[in-house]
């Protein structure tokens, strides 16, 4: 995952204020160390890798025994996993395979949707001053990719490549999207586009 949800409140847990209390700031920053580190992996890593990428020495190893006693993580098998966040990614992966399938779907649709009007539009064809200027233009993939990365909802992307496609890169004012980006943050990121990261909480078994 290249981000996992956090929620804000996370620090008024009982289990992470026993943490606190015990190993203090250092017992936190290795607890969410390991939170990201078995997010980015997406399942349950090699507990020796693990201790070694995070050098957990004496004062550390017992701050890891804790952790395990009270379940913020769990060992298994010689792996360590965060039993919420594995269930989270799991979900994750589902959805991530939905949104694929549903753009899938989209684009060839669309792809439907150009060869049954490209007779009509190639008889009715315009003339158009040529820009010299050569304008690139992106495909669903890369618009969803781009506000994802920035927070924003995927289904935010769909819209804006939707208008922008069949009025053929052309604004409001009718004018050329020179920069595609730039139209994106001016126009389509705002508040109510935002992705929610107020509904994860860690951890919660």
């Amino acid at each position: 995952m290249k981000y996992f949800l956090h929620d804000t409140a996370s620090f008024e847990d009982e289990k992470i204020s026993e943490l606190f209390i015990n190993f203090g700031y250092e017992g936190l920053g290795l607890f969410y160390t390991l939170i990201e580190k078995m997010a980015r992996q997406e399942k349950p890593i090699k507990t020796n890798v693990l201790k070694h990428q995070c050098k957990v020495g004496k004062r550390l190893e017992k701050c890891w025994d804790f952790m395990e006693e009270i379940d913020l993580i769990s060992s298994n098998n010689g792996e360590t996993f965060n039993k919420q966040l594995l269930n989270f990614a799991q979900k994750y992966q589902i959805k991530k395979e939905k949104n694929a399938k549903r753009i899938s779907q989209w684009r060839e649709k669309q792809a439907v949707t150009e060869n049954v009007t490209h007779s009509e539009r190639e008889c009715n064809t315009p003339k158009v001053k040529k820009s010299k200027v050569n304008i690139y233009m992106p495909d669903i993939d890369e618009v969803i990719k781009y506000f994802l990365e920035n927070g924003f909802k995927a289904d935010a992307a769909k819209n804006a490549y939707k208008y922008y496609n069949e009025s053929g890169w052309v604004d409001s004012n009718g004018k050329k999207v020179l920069n595609w980006k730039q139209k994106m943050r001016g126009v389509w990121f705002r508040d109510e586009n935002k992705i929610n990261t107020n509904n994860f909480s860690i951890p919660v078994n």
